[in-house]
């Protein structure tokens, strides 16, 4: 462990700290109340669930071999330097655990990476998000094996990609800009992919850390203070998995600005967001608790692989097989690729100094000012 993190309090005022320790009592009895709540009325909302048959198990499904997995996650940083931006995105694939019978697709892990610099613009840093998350589908697309698990919801690239042509229309000369307005047709066509699943012998699944959606909640009448991932960790028995459901349809109409885009391609881009759209509508949801010591899962689908019981099986046996340490509250590979990509934040830095080095070698005027043009005031970042 790094110094930062044995001393997580060294840089703040004493007094601060007090105060902050001091309120800590009234979170924990805050908190005590809600567990206590959800401990007494457990019983009851667990029969509920019993009775409407939406709670299944996973000796219900149909026997399947243990599937071939990998986890897909990117990220992305911003450098924010004094005469420029150094902005990086980065997508990892890690295959998961394999049987000892299993051949092994990617023995070292796939990525994709953007790097570039940029004019100092707001805009910057959703672009490069949805750059990310483009390179995330690309990889997840593409990768041979059984079950494919994506970190978010699978709405997350349509409200991504979506944000970010609208800000690209603001802010046309970055060089992100016309990347994105470039690749943005095989991202969607590996967005459509995800989420059509065709193929009898693949699954993609999505698996958000976080949601705050309640599907099953506002059935039954839960609190709504309360997610249904939160409820259902303290329902569900090590093994169970709730019925596969719609997911919960939009506030609002789902759509994709593609003014950014020409006339060339638009139609082509037009097509695949209705397509996007409609598949959006078919996704399904589920909840899965493969082990004791893990939180429930929420699980995204397309229905072809819900409503198909060997599919539907794979997922499950999949889910089972990667989640066996204790220590990782998510599948393996998905584990893995957060680790990896929660570094480039840290690494950005080292690729500034390099990249200032090497200019320095080959820059005619004063060398004191290619530092200080590339001194870094800020650095920005997110997955």
């Amino acid at each position: 462990m790094n110094g930062e993190s044995e001393r997580p309090f060294a840089e703040l005022p004493a007094a601060l700290v007090e105060e902050m320790l001091g309120r800590t009592e009234p979170l924990s009895q805050r908190m005590q109340s809600d567990f206590e709540r959800l401990r007494a009325e457990r019983h009851q909302r667990r029969q509920t669930l019993e009775e409407s048959g939406i709670l299944r198990r996973e000796g219900e499904l149909p026997a399947v071999s243990v599937p071939t997995t990998c986890g897909v996650d990117g990220a992305y940083a911003l450098e924010r330097l004094v005469a420029t931006d150094l902005v990086v995105a980065a997508t990892v694939a890690v295959e998961g655990l394999t049987p000892p019978s299993e051949t092994r697709f990617w023995p070292e892990p796939r990525h994709r990476v953007y790097v570039d610099t940029e004019a100092h613009e707001e805009e910057t840093s959703t672009l490069a998000r949805a750059v990310m998350m483009g390179m995330e589908l690309e990889l997840a697309s593409q990768a041979p094996h059984d079950v494919v698990f994506l970190d978010g919801s699978l709405t997350t690239p349509l409200i991504y990609f979506n944000q970010a042509l609208n800000r690209a229309l603001q802010a046309p000369d970055l060089r992100l800009a016309a990347y994105l307005r470039d690749e943005i047709l095989g991202y969607l066509e590996a967005y459509r992919t995800v989420l059509q699943a065709r193929r009898t012998d693949k699954a993609w699944v999505a698996i958000p850390k976080y949601s705050v959606r309640r599907e099953i909640g506002e059935q039954f009448n839960w609190p709504k203070g309360m997610d249904d991932r939160a409820v259902l960790t303290n329902l569900l028995e090590a093994g169970e998995f709730t019925e596969p459901r719609r997911l919960a349809p939009p506030r609002q109409p789902w759509h994709i600005n593609l003014d950014l885009l020409s006339e060339d391609v638009r139609g082509q881009a037009e097509a695949l967001q209705d397509e996007i759209i409609n598949l959006l509508g078919e996704v399904r949801v589920a909840y899965h608790r493969p082990r004791v010591w893990l939180p429930a899962l929420r699980l995204e689908m397309s229905r072809a692989v819900a409503e198909n019981p060997a599919r539907m099986a794979t997922v499950i046996q999949a889910l089972h097989f990667q989640c066996s340490a204790p220590g990782m509250l998510e599948p393996y590979p998905l584990y893995l690729a957060d680790r990896m990509v929660k570094h480039l934040g840290r690494a950005v830095p080292t690729l500034r100094q390099v990249t200032s080095q090497r200019l320095a070698e080959t820059y005619s005027g004063n060398i004191g000012d290619v530092f200080l043009n590339l001194h870094s005031y800020r650095t920005e970042s997110g997955r």
